[in-house]
């Protein structure tokens, strides 16, 4: 089984494009019925055996408790309540309008009040346009769906791996349906004081020191899928540390700088998964050192902080 088969962007762009769609009508839905959590934990979905979830929520909004998932394997969008009921539609054939009310109706006939106070895209360049009005979206190709999923749960295993090293804050590895990465973050206690004029999202995500990693599937600015990772606030001198391997480089990005590892050239590597392990460590080495985090009391090699395990508890 090859890690990462190629899937270049023009290969499923218009699937891409209503799938992201789907996904940020479902993501609004779950931003609204979920308890909120610190840096908008609780907004992104999680990678499931046959596609991606909400994971359960409602309760506390006066709602029965509910999930949403999508069936990428089945292509199928499903909704559930605990008392076992569930509804169920085929995403192929649907444009944005009518997956929307469809998606609607099946919350309803669960007694959830599924609606959503700004029905319109997130940052995308459509923003303007209300779900219910795209009739333009409805590209649905189910092969390139499958394989969206399959890379998106082969990066999720390899950040979780990622993951494992550190023992300090951490997010988990989350699907993201506002930029549609995968990614997972590192914090350090340090807060930054964001301005009020950077906006709510802006100052909860990042009140915190953060060094993140992740990983899109491409798109107008950088139209192939990559593995990326930043430090945020970025300090002095980051673009100037190595990354590895050698096809990895610094890429202005805003006011500041992306680490960037195209997914083709991770895929040309003799070992695609060290050479992705190895740009991420690099990554976090350059913008941690940089920032002044104790990378060493902060590391947990294999996920494990148990002295004994580690070889640092007391000879007996």
């Amino acid at each position: 089984m090859e890690l990462f088969p190629p899937f270049p962007l023009e290969e499923w762009n218009d699937t891409k494009e209503t799938i992201h769609r789907f996904e940020q009508i479902v993501g609004k839905v779950r931003l609204r019925h979920s308890p909120r959590r610190n840096h908008w934990w609780n907004v992104p979905f999680h990678l499931t055996g046959t596609g991606i979830t909400t994971r359960p929520m409602g309760l506390v909004d006066g709602n029965p408790v509910f999930t949403v998932d999508f069936d990428l394997v089945r292509h199928r969008l499903v909704a559930s309540n605990l008392d076992g009921e569930t509804a169920s539609f085929p995403l192929q054939g649907h444009s944005v309008s009518s997956f929307y009310l469809r998606l609607q109706s099946a919350l309803d006939s669960l007694g959830v009040d599924g609606s959503i106070p700004d029905a319109t895209p997130f940052d995308l360049t459509d923003g303007d346009r209300p779900f219910v009005e795209d009739h333009q979206h409805a590209t649905y190709v189910p092969e390139h769906a499958t394989k969206y999923w399959r890379i998106l749960s082969r990066v999720n295993l390899v950040l979780e791996e990622f993951a494992a090293g550190f023992s300090g804050k951490t997010s988990p590895v989350h699907h993201f349906w506002h930029t549609f990465d995968i990614a997972v973050t590192r914090f350090s206690p340090h807060t930054v004081a964001q301005p009020r004029e950077a906006g709510g999202l802006v100052r909860e995500a990042y009140s915190r020191e953060v060094t993140s990693f992740g990983f899109w599937f491409g798109d107008d600015n950088v139209p192939e899928p990559c593995f990326y990772a930043y430090a945020a606030p970025e300090p002095d001198g980051l673009q100037e540390e190595p990354l590895v391997p050698d096809a990895a480089e610094w890429l202005p990005s805003g006011n500041g700088h992306l680490a960037l590892l195209r997914y083709a050239d991770a895929r040309k590597q003799a070992d695609p998964h060290a050479a992705v392990l190895a740009f991420l460590e690099s990554a976090y080495q350059a913008g941690a050192g940089r920032m002044g985090w104790d990378v060493d009391a902060l590391s947990c090699p294999r996920g494990v902080t148990d002295p004994y395990l580690a070889g640092r508890g007391p000879r007996g």
